[in-house]
């Protein structure tokens, strides 16, 4: 029997190496949303280009459209926004943004800087919306379809891979 003592060292030893090997493989970027398959937070924000325009989840609501949350300041979403302009130009699905955290005059130069491929764009100035969207940080991407449901988010900015192999599937899936 105590010859047998020496096992169960070796056996928490291989099923902490399991656990390790399996959490290696996992993708730090998916982050299960709880909002997954459930409506998408209700809102009323005012459009960025337009104070007096409110515009509410309501509104949106019909077909399938992308949200995505970005900000002047966040240079990450300098890095997906080439990408968010050539998406927008096959006008797939509309491509709304939910401005986070951000100030109006920065954000609408920024958007004439360097392009805008929003049909919208949605002020949320103190960030209550972003973070009813359960929103980590800056940028990232919400899938909702037609009828207001969360079918996909997406943490970080969006690359030509995410887009051909998670986004634009989705949205086919969504449409058929």
């Amino acid at each position: 029997m105590k010859r047998l003592w020496f096992l169960i060292p070796l056996g928490a030893f291989f099923a902490l190496a399991i656990m390790l090997a399996v959490g290696l493989k996992l993708d730090p970027r998916e982050v299960p949303s709880p909002l997954i398959d459930k409506a998408a937070p209700k809102f009323a924000l005012s459009r960025l280009d337009d104070a007096a325009k409110t515009v509410r989840l309501d509104d949106l609501k019909g077909k399938a459209f992308i949200l995505n949350v970005w900000a002047s300041w966040c240079v990450a979403c300098r890095e997906e926004h080439p990408i968010l302009l050539e998406f927008a130009k096959k006008r797939a699905v509309p491509v709304y943004g939910l401005n986070y955290k951000d100030t109006r005059p920065e954000a609408s130069a920024w958007l004439a800087r360097f392009g805008n491929p929003y049909d919208a764009s949605f002020f949320d100035e103190d960030g209550r919306v972003g973070l009813d969207f359960g929103v980590y940080g800056v940028p990232e991407t919400f899938v909702v379809d037609g009828n207001g449901v969360i079918r996909m988010k997406h943490i970080g900015p969006i690359t030509p891979e995410v887009l051909a192999n998670k986004i634009e599937p989705l949205l086919k899936k969504l449409d058929a």
